[in-house]
């Protein structure tokens, strides 16, 4: 037990990048639409392209982990993470956005992996019933990610461009993301050569045979189908938030981009509280109920910013980020749960689920452009409603 907690502490810095590079998206998105004279619509594309990785790779990488192992699985994921951030500096030498999409596609890819590997990882690793708990409490550290990734966004990428000519603002993010690849290398190095994880696929193997359970697919568990569908929604509506916050920010507080770029930090904030404090709340309250009680009042609160709006309606929509919290560590617990061997398969095509953050948003952006920006977060409520039918009985389907 004392190695499977040290265990769960080296993977706080996986969910921690994974939060960190994948909410630097939403300071990419207003940096790019600015320079590139894009629509909300085209600018989405970036959130497309990110999240589109997971809808390629995830079935691949969730074969792969069965065969080298998740210690390999981690290692292989910042190196290729840290790839697609070097490809940042050519990106913007030649300063063309199909360009940039192509990188943010490759570092998205070591996302993927990280995140195949990571959750599974966490739950194999986990006490039978704290799976929920322990997978919210961890990935508390992907939302420390997304906290500061905001901060660093709006410091070294927007004002960073002020008086600079349109060229330089492009070339602007070569440095900081310079910094990012240097850092993924150093973890890589770190997690393969001075570290020893346990290898879980025993673990897994074990679940199975105790429950005499012969099922050799994670397509014939119902729940996990349904999870999946959850995980989609969820992660849609979690990324077309942050998406279009900063654009939605800027003209109700009447405030620059910068400074609209620092308050989604808000938002991601109050998903690591969320996490932390629900997180510990699991070891009374049933996660489904938890999950339940979240999506309630995700719904309630973008149903009051539709209605309001104004600087009300954008701190309704900001503490929508305290009721995410816990809302993907939860899914994926209850969808994975028992699946023994099967479970890297599972983790595999719950993360292809992950698409759902490239699908929703441009949705979103298609009805901002054809409607209003303020309307166009019922969207996001949309998905919510099918994460609370999980919650109440999808997750009890097998």
């Amino acid at each position: 037990m004392k190695n499977n907690m040290f265990s769960l502490s080296v993977l706080t810095a996986l969910f921690f990048m994974m939060g960190f590079l994948t909410v630097l998206n939403d300071i990419l998105i207003p940096h790019l639409k600015e320079l590139f004279d894009l629509t909300h619509f085209q600018s989405s594309l970036v959130q497309f392209c990110f999240f589109g990785a997971y809808f390629i790779t995830s079935a691949f990488f969730g074969k792969l982990i069965q065969k080298i192992g998740y210690q390999n699985g981690v290692v292989g994921g910042f190196l290729l993470a840290a790839i697609g951030a070097l490809l940042f500096y050519p990106a913007a030498s030649v300063g063309t956005y199909a360009i940039f999409l192509g990188a943010l596609f490759i570092l998205a890819s070591g996302v993927v992996l990280l995140q195949v590997t990571g959750n599974p990882f966490v739950t194999l690793l986990s006490a039978k019933g704290k799976e929920a708990r322990n997978l919210a409490l961890v990935q508390a550290f992907n939302s420390v990610g997304t906290t500061v990734g905001p901060f660093f966004g709006a410091m070294f990428i927007l004002a960073s461009t002020d008086g600079l000519s349109k060229a330089e603002k492009i070339t602007s993010v070569q440095m900081p993301y310079l910094g990012i690849a240097a850092a993924l290398l150093i973890l890589a190095i770190f997690v393969k050569f001075f570290i020893k994880l346990p290898d879980v696929r025993i673990t897994a193997e074990t679940i199975s045979e105790e429950a005499n359970d012969t099922r050799t697919s994670a397509l014939e568990y119902k729940h996990l189908i349904l999870g999946a569908v959850g995980i989609f929604c969820y992660v849609g509506a979690e990324v077309s938030i942050g998406s279009f916050l900063v654009s939605y920010l800027m003209p109700t507080f009447n405030i620059a981009q910068e400074e609209a770029g620092k308050m989604i930090a808000y938002y991601w904030g109050g998903a690591m509280v969320g996490r932390f404090l629900i997180g510990y709340l699991m070891n009374y309250i049933k996660p489904y109920i938890c999950l339940a009680f979240n999506a309630v009042m995700a719904i309630a609160l973008l149903s009051y910013a539709l209605s309001v709006g104004g600087e009300f309606g954008a701190y309704a929509i900001l503490s929508v980020g305290f009721f995410n919290s816990i809302m993907f560590p939860t899914i994926f617990s209850l969808a994975t749960k028992d699946l023994g061997r099967c479970t890297s398969q599972a983790s595999g095509i719950i993360n292809i689920a992950i698409v759902g953050g490239a699908v929703v948003p441009p949705i979103q952006g298609l009805l901002a452009d054809s409607v209003s920006l303020s309307i166009s977060f019922i969207v996001p409520a949309v998905c919510y409603l099918y994460i609370l039918f999980f919650a109440i009985k999808g997750h009890k389907l097998d």
